[in-house]
């Protein structure tokens, strides 16, 4: 059932009815245009109320019509739209908890609206680099006003109700404790004789000098929105509310959606907001298994990392218990969380009150027996296997049966960790991402005996964090170090053969990450990848490295934390310096190992950069690490500041067309860089058969 329709008196009630938001999909839309055609053929019913069933009025387009043929079938969204305008007998839309997108444009085509207070109003269609394509540019601002509408539209952040009352959107918001569907029948009734019909495309957006307050808002909106296209064709189709008669600026909207759709940034956050929603779906994992319940957690090591993690788990309102095996350094970790704590409230993100209850829900202690009743425990321990070996022998001794046992290693594997312990089905990987309080990914490392109720309550757990759980398989850096460290032997390379670490970072900086390798490395600290670095050398000796950065460790130069990386650092100052020794040491260094330095082009060290990580994300996908190519691109969005505009590695492969990736690796495969170029089998099968990795 898609839509509801019952006859109260003399009001015909239509509930839309499908789950979970009442999305407004072609089955939905046809029920309602049929529910008010039954209405109007009914001469006992005098108006027409529209609402939603569970918890929305209804959350706009359907998400799992876009991009597809039924999104335009009629009746479309325009149709059903018209259809509640034009009627002959009122029409109330009766709004609660969620109204959005195209649920709101329907709610702007009705008559009258009435709505709960705390219901969230949004057109939020600019964070899908789209904008409102039903008629929301031209009717809200008539309702809104042109300042109130545009800063809703370009923004899309939801307004509530409460704070909109008042305004011509609403006509009436009901108490608190009042009944949706019965206060609306009653207004229904109260207007049921009222004529003529009160349209909003009939009223006039009335803004005195609206054409210095447009062309401010073009270039406030020019100036913030980057590469995106959709906020400043906001702005356009909003202005033309009031400079175009009505149905010329639905013309025009419509325009501009057609425009917007078809841009390879719209279709990358299309892309990326499918792919956050896919990657919580495990094949083996059903949506039903029994997950775990997590009341109390803990964290082994007090460190940047560890703390991290605990407030996470404070944000969500989950104690924790940290475990450090000094009292200094315990006491370190637990004041940091402090101090972060007081920063947010000194900002005003965050209230005395809640300061109080998340510094009550944490606390500290030397000894294993104290943690052993938590529900979850995540090793943040040093990223060595000897160490990580000592602590989950002594987890699997302390810690209650049931407990889950979490390391957040991030190269090492989990197997082998797993079977230091009798209960390798308790056993997963958690991979947070530094500041883990801050970045929104979790890399869920599934063990080859980790439990599907395990699993499925970290993935339940990383949305109680408010991360974005991606699963991964066991391989030594699992879905992301494992291709970051392609990037960083391609970097490696580049300044082997000529090119200088800003080069290389700026280069990069304007494809759109967030930072390069070389401040990126400075970042995190040299000495960690060095480390890495070392232990690879051991155990992978047939895989070739620059052996610049081991160089720059020599140096002592381990990044920001010692003032001195790649580049030079300023107490209190992130702004990286180049430094003229490091760079004459690069150059020496091209020298000794015999290359010939030579002008390396920015789109080279882009391409080279990039598509290393394509081709090993292609070995990733064929071997089944990860489940999916749109998995790759979230944990390249989320935790590793892959341009967003982009779409992540695989969709942007896509977007360049794999023939084309194909053909760079093999020209770049000839260069000095001791083989380090082997294109996929699944690369170069899908280049050969014309398809893509999201094919």
């Amino acid at each position: 059932m898609t839509a509801e329709y019952q006859v109260h008196g003399t009001v015909a009630v239509i509930t839309l009815n499908n789950p979970p938001v009442n999305g407004l999909g072609l089955a939905t839309r046809t029920a309602a245009v049929k529910g008010i055609q039954q209405a109007l053929a009914d001469d006992a019913v005098k108006a027409i109320v529209i609402t939603g069933a569970g918890k929305a009025f209804s959350g706009g387009a359907d998400i799992k019509e876009f991009n597809s043929p039924k999104a335009l079938t009629e009746p479309s969204l325009h149709t059903l739209i018209a259809t509640a305008e034009s009627s002959t007998k009122p029409v109330v839309a009766a709004i609660h908890t969620v109204c959005m997108g195209g649920g709101l444009e329907l709610s702007l085509g009705c008559h009258y609206r009435v709505a709960m207070p705390g219901a969230q109003i949004a057109l939020p269609e600019v964070k899908l680099g789209l904008l409102p394509g039903a008629g929301g540019t031209q009717r809200l601002p008539r309702v809104l006003g042109l300042e109130m509408a545009l800063n809703m539209i370009v923004s899309g952040t939801p307004v509530l109700s409460d704070k909109l009352a008042g305004t011509a959107l609403f006509d009436q918001v009901f108490a608190a404790d009042a009944d949706l569907v019965s206060s609306a029948v009653a207004f229904a009734e109260k207007i049921a004789d009222a004529r003529p019909l009160p349209k909003v495309r009939d009223r006039k957006v009335d803004y005195p000098n609206h054409e210095a307050f447009l062309q401010f808002s073009r270039n406030t909106v020019k100036a913030m929105s980057g590469p995106f296209p959709a906020p400043l064709e906001c702005v356009e189709t909003v202005a033309a509310s009031v400079t175009m008669k009505f149905e010329d600026g639905m013309k025009f909207e419509r325009e501009r959606f057609l425009h917007l759709i078809q841009t390879t940034e719209s279709k990358a956050l299309r892309h990326a907001f499918f792919a956050e929603r896919v990657a919580s779906k495990v094949p083996d994992v059903p949506a039903d298994t029994p997950t775990r319940a997590i009341k109390q957690a803990a964290v082994i090591g007090a460190g940047t990392m560890g703390g991290g993690i605990a407030m996470n788990f404070l944000n969500a309102g989950i104690p924790v218990v940290m475990l450090e095996t000094k009292q200094e350094a315990l006491d370190k970790g637990l004041a940091t969380i402090r101090k972060n704590y007081e920063n947010t409230m000194k900002k005003g993100k965050l209230t005395q009150e809640k300061f109080d209850q998340r510094m009550a829900l944490v606390s500290g202690t030397l000894a294993y027996e104290d943690i052993g009743q938590a529900d979850i425990v995540v090793e943040a321990v040093f990223e060595d296997m000897g160490v990580k070996e000592t602590v989950f022998r002594k987890l699997d001794e302390v810690m209650k049966p049931g407990a889950i046992l979490a390391s957040n290693t991030s190269t090492l594997d989990l197997n082998q960790i797993a079977g230091f312990t009798k209960r390798p089905q308790d056993v997963i990987g958690t991979h947070f991402f530094s500041p883990a309080n801050v970045m929104k990914l979790l890399e869920i490392v599934r063990g080859a005996q980790t439990g599907k109720d395990v699993l499925a309550t970290a993935l339940a757990l990383s949305k109680k964090l408010k991360k974005t759980g991606v699963v991964s398989g066991v391989c030594d850096g699992f879905i992301g170090n494992r291709m970051i460290e392609q990037y960083s032997r391609q970097a490696g390379f580049l300044l082997e053969e000529g090119a200088l670490p800003e080069q290389v970072d700026k280069a990069v900086e304007k494809f759109g990450f967030a930072m390069g390798p070389f401040r990126m490395g400075d970042l995190a600290g040299n000495d960690i990848g060095w480390a890495i670095r070392k232990r690879r050398y051991v155990e992978k000796p047939e895989i070739s490295y620059s052996r610049t950065a081991d160089l720059l460790c020599e140096m002592g130069r381990f990044g920001q934390k010692t003032g001195a990386g790649w580049y030079d650092y300023k107490a209190g100052d992130r702004k990286a310096y180049s430094n003229e020794q490091v760079n004459a040491m690069i150059v020496q260094h091209s020298a000794d190992i015999g290359v010939a330095r030579r002008k390396i082009s920015d789109q080279e060290i882009v391409e080279r950069l990039v598509y290393s990580m394509v081709n090993e994300a292609a070995h990733i996908l064929e071997e089944g690490i990860a489940l999916r190519a749109s998995d790759i691109d979230m944990v390249y969005l989320t935790g590793y500041g892959f341009p967003l505009f982009r779409g992540g590695p695989m969709f942007y492969a896509d977007t360049v067309g794999l023939p084309n990736v194909l053909a760079a690796i093999n020209k770049y495969a000839l260069g000095h860089q001791g083989g380090a170029w082997k294109p996929a089998p699944l690369l170069v099968k899908l280049a050969e058969e014309g398809k893509g990795f999201n094919s």
